[in-house]
């Protein structure tokens, strides 16, 4: 067995921080585009296009330009290399089910609604996830944030059930079960240990399944929309969200503990309320803000609740071997 000198230890250290703090960094960018993304589609919306086109952009874009890396990895053999089941499940929780609730929830909803609820969910069940499968630690501040989360969305609830337009309430829903899908995806990809830009690649290809079914029923032709503006969404849809934003998404899970990783969602509804003014002339009521609020700063308490519990010494790790979810102890040099 190889000696491991503290020259090499120092040197993995500072490897290790370098990475930390370009997975800080780089979740900031995720953020922000996630956060403009709801106002960005919400845009689209009201410029011809609706959310089968915003689909179809998302997935043709990504799918399109990940295909070579899906098949390299190993193809529809194996679902990419992990597995038809894992590759469905991500797929589920941050392709085409994720996006349609999302898009169709912007037909419904002001783009701040869906910039609040959404990541609202993503963080209380990012919350329970790191309790329950990586043991972070429970503290009075995390159930004072979920507390004011929750009553948050029963503002934003009793907001969109006396709004003058009806169907808000429809979007809000369609926010909450966004939430529960995308909520999972990290977990599950620290859980299984994905390879980021392998993941991104089986949740864009697998959602070309959309495509052909879009081109019977759902096409309305080239003319629906400004050249600029269908350009632009397929640029924001499937090169910024998914490519880029669900790259760095699954990249940064498992470098971030989830105490950490928590800490990001609190900025998207600040990001999505704050554009929807300027950009969309969404100004909300009085009960809408203060459901925004107290899920913000449910949020942000939440966020600051403490360090996870520290991990396993790595000689007591386990990874997952293979596709099937079998387990075996991580070798060490």
């Amino acid at each position: 067995m190889h000696q491991i000198t503290p020259a090499a230890l120092r040197e993995a250290d500072a490897r290790d921080r370098r990475k930390r703090r370009l997975a800080l960094g780089a979740m900031m960018v995720a953020m922000l585009i996630f956060g403009a993304n709801f106002v960005v589609s919400r845009h689209g919306m009201l410029n011809g296009l609706n959310p089968h086109d915003m689909l179809a952009l998302r997935f043709a874009t990504a799918g399109l330009l990940l295909l070579p890396v899906f098949l390299a990895a190993g193809g529809l053999r194996n679902c990419g290399g992990v597995g038809w089941r894992r590759g469905l499940t991500l797929a589920t929780m941050s392709g085409l089910p994720m996006s349609w609730l999302l898009l169709t929830g912007l037909t419904y909803a002001p783009a701040a609604h869906g910039a609040v609820i959404g990541p609202g969910v993503v963080t209380v069940i990012g919350i329970v996830g790191g309790v329950v499968l990586f043991g972070t630690r429970l503290t009075p501040q995390l159930f004072i944030g979920i507390g004011a989360v929750l009553v948050g969305l029963v503002c934003l609830g009793i907001a969109g059930t006396t709004h003058t337009n009806p169907t808000i309430l429809l979007g809000d829903l369609h926010f909450l079960c966004l939430g529960l899908l995308w909520g999972g995806y990290p977990l599950v990809i620290q859980l299984w240990r994905v390879d980021a830009l392998k993941a991104t690649a089986i949740v864009s290809v697998l959602s070309l399944i959309y495509l052909p079914f879009y081109a019977l029923f759902l096409f309305r032709g080239f003319d629906v929309a400004p050249w600029w503006v269908i350009a632009a969404h397929a640029v924001n849809q499937g090169l910024l969200n998914v490519i880029l934003g669900l790259w760095i998404w699954s990249w940064s899970a498992p470098i971030l503990v989830p105490a950490v990783l928590g800490r990001f969602p609190p900025s998207i509804p600040v990001i999505g309320t704050l554009l929807a003014i300027p950009v969309l002339g969404e100004i909300p009521t009085g009960l809408q803000i203060a459901g925004i609020g107290l899920i913000v700063a449910g949020l942000v308490v939440a966020a600051l609740r403490g360090s996870a519990r520290p991990p396993a010494p790595p000689q007591q790790r386990e990874i997952p071997a293979d596709a099937q979810g079998e387990a075996e102890p991580e070798r060490r040099p």
